[in-house]
């Protein structure tokens, strides 16, 4: 659909997903994604640096949702997409009359058949691994398969995706592609913070916590972060906010005691890496796994 290479997005993580980052991931193989949630002069700027052979979607979360740039990432961008909002046919409306195609990310089947009814070209099935803002409440491949048998759009998997082998799993489960996030915040071209980075390095999946602690401006919005940025946030006492912004590079506080989303993949984190070999890296392990021969029937 958007001439990609490969079956792999980054996911839309508003500032993490930068005009360098979404290039590096398009330039590889994969579909690049900008976060729509900045003004229209933004993304309109961000927009200009990329090269025109290049694809390059921009997502949107409903909740800072501004018209203006709708509209223009929707005559400018193949795909436009949005995030935590009952799907909504006169968005889908803007985005079709601009040229583009839309995807809606969801977290239930119910949410799936409304997005379908509301026109969507794409849907994102996340599941409950997923860092960030979660909508999904259940494990993603289950997710998949229900997903997959209620719509017959194409899906892509959202959720602790961050090997290929989990990749494999979700091709496998009915998904058409997938959306990779923290694998891609550690990423050269990412501009996280140096000790966010860090912290990823270091973490599990069972180092993740799936809370609404950073919720300041956007409250019972669950997101999944590391477990050690609440714990340093609260340790702060008064001096803390608790806003969901995430420590970018130039972040002169306590970086630490921010929100640090990370998904149940963070464990495939084990260094800074160009995206590009990021991508390599995925695709690589997905195809060995798929091509990997099945054990002979006992019966």
């Amino acid at each position: 659909m958007f001439a990609c290479r490969y079956p792999v997005q980054l996911a839309g993580m508003g500032g993490f997903t930068s005009p360098a980052l979404a290039i590096a991931v398009s330039a590889a193989g994969g579909l690049g994604m900008l976060s729509g949630s900045c003004s229209a002069q933004v993304l309109r700027a961000q927009l200009d640096e990329i090269p025109p052979d290049l694809a390059v979607g921009v997502n949107y979360l409903i909740r800072f949702l501004d018209r203006m740039s709708l509209e223009h990432a929707a005559a400018r961008s193949p795909l436009v997409e949005f995030f935590w909002g009952h799907p909504d046919a006169a968005l889908v409306e803007v985005v079709h009359q601009g040229g583009a195609r839309a995807g809606w990310q969801i977290g239930s089947v119910d949410e799936a058949v409304a997005a379908r009814d509301a026109g969507c070209d794409i849907l994102v099935v996340q599941g409950v691994e997923a860092g960030g803002h979660v909508r999904g409440t259940v494990g993603l491949l289950q997710l998949l398969q229900e997903v997959r048998t209620a719509v017959e759009l194409p899906l892509v998997a959202a959720g602790g995706i961050g090997t290929g082998r989990a990749m494999a799993a979700a091709l496998s489960s009915g998904a058409d592609a997938v959306r990779v996030g923290t694998r891609f915040v550690a990423a050269a071209e990412s501009i996280a913070h140096p000790a966010y980075v860090d912290a990823l390095i270091a973490a599990r999946a069972e180092d993740t916590v799936l809370t609404t602690a950073f919720g300041d401006g956007w409250p019972d919005a669950p997101h999944r972060v590391l477990r050690s940025s609440v714990e340093a946030g609260t340790a702060l006492g008064d001096a803390q906010s608790w806003t969901p912004d995430w420590p970018t590079n130039d972040y002169q506080g306590v970086a630490e005691a921010r929100a640090l989303y990370a998904g149940e993949s963070v464990g495939a984190v084990r260094s800074r890496q160009p995206a590009a070999d990021i991508v390599s890296e995925l695709v690589a392990e997905a195809r060995a796994e798929l091509e990997r021969p099945t054990a002979p029937s006992s019966e």
